[in-house]
């Protein structure tokens, strides 16, 4: 089945269009033309039923399928909720996935997540390391779950020719992402607890682990740009020839660059405006040494990430503080 791109006539589903990347594809799209955008909240589609998604196949018949609702969160909620996390999201997928095959959706994109690759994995990580090693104890349901979703997308695409694609997005923040104190990744984690703390003007933050593990950061509406314009290809057989022949079908998305969590939280204090004691809690786990992706495909394609980590920082934190602020108001009435 040859790819023919994105066209503006295309009925688009955008499953979890709620969530950080979700809402940023929703966005991007309608910036970009794609005005027939189909969307569905939890309430109105269980993707854990998977009779009510074929249901909905049936009915709306959407040519083009954005795979980026899933069970998320950091390390805690990973390590503590083991059997949610790999459940649910392989029930998700495999009903979203396998029910755009039979329903013959032209072009499907699933969202996956760097913490696929090996727990010691090179650096950067390049696609073809995928299965090369022992993955992260403390998220390995979630990675696991990942990969299946990923090889069924691989599967398909070889048994029946679909131009069907994975994106691998690094280390995702922005507005709307999930900013609960125990459930949430690093990052929103960290605006929230600084945030707190300047407004209790306490004397010092904790941070968890030794500061020295390094991530990449990408700001969620460049990501979702750049998953835009790796769908919009018009054949992605042919522009990614080299890294499929190496059966594989997914591709990177991230920034080319990390820094310490160490940074990361000086980084986040400024913007914020915190000016008290940093303090690192060694006996809890730093996770993954590493995590920066190789992101040879998007240089190829002059596909670029457009924000700096401050200015992505503030305009996070803005909606946080807006958001707060709401809840506030609606809780004194």
């Amino acid at each position: 089945m040859m790819g023919t791109g994105l066209r503006k006539e295309d009925k688009i589903f955008v499953a979890g269009h709620r969530g950080l990347v979700g809402s940023a594809l929703v966005d991007v799209l309608e910036q970009k033309g794609y005005k027939n955008i189909v969307t569905r909240t939890r309430q109105e589609l269980d993707l854990c039923n998977q009779a009510a998604v074929d249901a909905f196949y049936e009915d709306v018949k959407p040519d083009v399928v954005f795979m980026a609702a899933a069970k998320v969160g950091g390390i805690h909620a990973n390590n503590t909720y083991r059997a949610d996390f790999i459940g649910e999201n392989l029930q998700i997928q495999n009903n979203v996935i396998w029910g755009a095959h039979k329903a013959n959706v032209r072009r499907l994109v699933f969202l996956g997540s760097s913490c696929i690759y090996p727990r010691n994995c090179p650096q950067p990580m390049k696609e073809e390391y995928l299965l090369t090693g022992e993955l992260e104890y403390t998220n390995r349901p979630y990675a696991i779950a990942k990969i299946a979703g990923l090889e069924l997308v691989n599967s398909i695409r070889k048994q029946y020719g679909r131009d069907w694609l994975s994106v691998m997005p690094t280390n995702l923040y922005g507005p709307r992402d999930n900013f609960h104190p125990e459930n949430s990744h690093v990052l929103p984690a960290l605006i929230r607890r600084f945030e707190e703390a300047r407004n209790q003007s306490s004397n010092a933050v904790t941070v968890w682990g030794t500061g020295t593990p390094r991530r990449e950061f990408m700001y969620s509406f460049d990501a979702a740009a750049a998953i835009v314009a790796l769908t919009q290809c018009q054949n992605l057989s042919a522009v990614f020839s080299e890294k499929f022949d190496k059966r594989l079908s997914h591709v990177n998305i991230g920034v080319g660059s990390d820094i310490s969590i160490r940074e990361l939280a000086n980084t986040i204090a400024k913007v914020v405006g915190y000016s008290g004691q940093i303090v690192f809690d060694t006996s809890k786990s730093d996770g993954t040494k590493q995590k920066l992706q190789d992101i040879s495909i998007l240089k190829m394609l002059r596909i670029n990430s457009m924000t700096s980590l401050e200015e992505g920082l503030h305009s996070t934190l803005e909606w946080f503080r807006n958001i707060r602020s709401k809840t506030e108001s609606f809780l004194n009435k």
